[in-house]
C-alpha cells in the first residue's frame, strides 16, 4: 500500500492536547487519527472503536485541525508525548504539516516534548524541535532485517530510521532506540544495540504482547514464514510460559555488562550527562518474571511500574 491509497479526511477537533494517564507524560498529543504505517502488531488499532471507521486499520487517516493553542506558556515544564496512537510523521505530514503546526504553536512555551516515530521526515523539524527544553525523539527499531521490517510495517527502512537517529543525536537532542515489539526468536537485540548505542541516550525494550485482533495475524505469519518458531510461540502465547523472557532478561544483562551499558528497570537517562553511554531499560518485565527473578536474587528491589508503549 502506498500513501496515495490511504483514505484521508480533514476533521475539526476542540483541542489537540489530551490529559494523559501515561506515567511518561502529562499530555498525549496526536495530530492524526489512524496511521498509514499499518503495522501488523499495532496496539493502537483499538482506536477504531472510538472513531467509527469501518476501514481496516492502516487504510485511513483523519487530519486534525484545532483552534490555536491559547496561553501555551501554561504548558511550561509539562511533558507532552507526541504520537501515542499515531505516527506524527507519517507520509501525509509532508503535505498537511499538522505536527509542524503543533510545534510552531508550542514553540517558546517551555513544554517538554517527547516524539515517537518510525519516520525520518522528523528531520525536517530538527531545528524547531531543538528549541524545546529536554526534547527527546524515539524511533522504533525491532529488527535490522529489512525484509522482516517490510513484512511488518509500511514505514521507512531501518537504515533510514537509524540515520535520522544519528542526525538528532549529533545535533544534541536526546534520542531513544525503541526495540519494540521484541519478536521471540527473530529480534536480534545484540545486533540492534551495536548499531544504535552511539546514536542514542536510551535503549528501551518491550516484548511482543499478542492480544486482540492482531494475535491471529501474527501467529499466522509466524506459521508461514518462521515455522520452526511455532513451538516457541505456542509456548509463550498459548501456554503462557515466561521462560523465554526470563532467559532473555539474563542474556541482555550480560550483554549490557559486556558493553559497559547500565541495565535498569527505570529510565533515568534524562538526568545523565548527554555523552554518557545509553541506558538499557527493560519494560517487558512481567509480574511472573519479577517474582521469579527476585527469588533467584537477580533483583535487589521490586522495579517500578512499567512505562507505557510507544504508538
Amino acid at each position: 500500500m502506498n500513501a496515495d491509497a490511504i483514505k484521508v479526511r480533514e476533521i475539526q477537533v476542540k483541542s489537540i492536547l489530551s490529559t494523559s494517564n501515561l506515567p511518561v507524560a502529562d499530555y498525549s498529543v496526536n495530530p492524526y487519527v489512524g496511521c498509514p504505517h499499518a503495522c501488523k502488531y499495532c496496539y493502537a488499532s483499538f482506536m477504531k472503536r472510538f472513531t467509527g471507521h469501518p476501514e481496516p486499520w492502516g487504510t485511513f487517516l483523519d487530519v486534525k485541525y484545532w483552534p490555536e493553542i491559547r496561553n501555551p506558556g501554561k504548558y511550561a515544564g509539562k511533558q507532552l508525548f507526541i504520537g501515542s496512537v499515531t505516527d506524527p510523521y507519517g507520509p501525509q505530514e509532508e503535505v498537511y504539516k499538522r505536527t509542524r503546526a503543533l510545534l510552531e504553536q508550542l514553540q517558546g512555551s517551555g513544554a517538554e516534548i517527547s516524539i515517537a516515530t518510525k519516520s525520518d521526515l522528523v528531520l525536517r523539524d530538527l531545528d524547531l524541535i531543538k528549541t524545546f527544553p529536554h526534547a527527546r525523539v524515539s524511533w522504533s527499531v525491532n529488527t535490522l532485517d529489512e525484509r522482516f521490517q517490510a513484512d511488518m510495517d509500511m514505514a521507512v527502512s531501518i537504515s533510514r530510521r537509524l540515520a535520522a537517529m544519528k542526525a538528532f543525536h549529533e545535533a544534541g537532542i536526546r534520542t531513544t532506540c525503541f526495540i519494540s515489539p521484541i519478536f521471540p526468536g527473530i529480534t536480534d537485540i545484540p545486533a540492534i544495540v551495536e548499531q544504535a548505542e552511539d546514536k542514542c541516550n536510551l535503549i528501551w525494550l518491550e516484548n511482543l504482547n499478542l492480544r486482540g485482533s492482531y494475535k491471529s495475524v501474527i501467529l499466522e505469519y509466524i506459521n508461514k514464514r518462521y515455522p520452526h518458531l511455532v513451538p516457541l510461540y505456542r509456548e509463550i502465547y498459548q501456554k503462557g510460559s515466561r521462560g523465554y523472557w526470563e532467559g532473555l532478561d539474563a542474556a541482555i544483562r550480560q550483554l549490557a555488562e559486556k558493553r559497559g551499558l547500565p541495565y535498569l528497570r527505570n529510565d533515568d537517562s534524562m538526568h545523565r550527562p548527554f555523552n554518557e553511554p545509553p541506558v538499557i531499560v527493560n519494560y517487558f518485565y512481567h509480574e511472573q518474571i519479577k517474582r521469579s527473578a527476585m527469588k533467584k536474587g537477580a533483583l535487589p528491589n521490586p522495579p517500578p511500574p512499567a512505562a507505557a508503549s510507544s504508538y
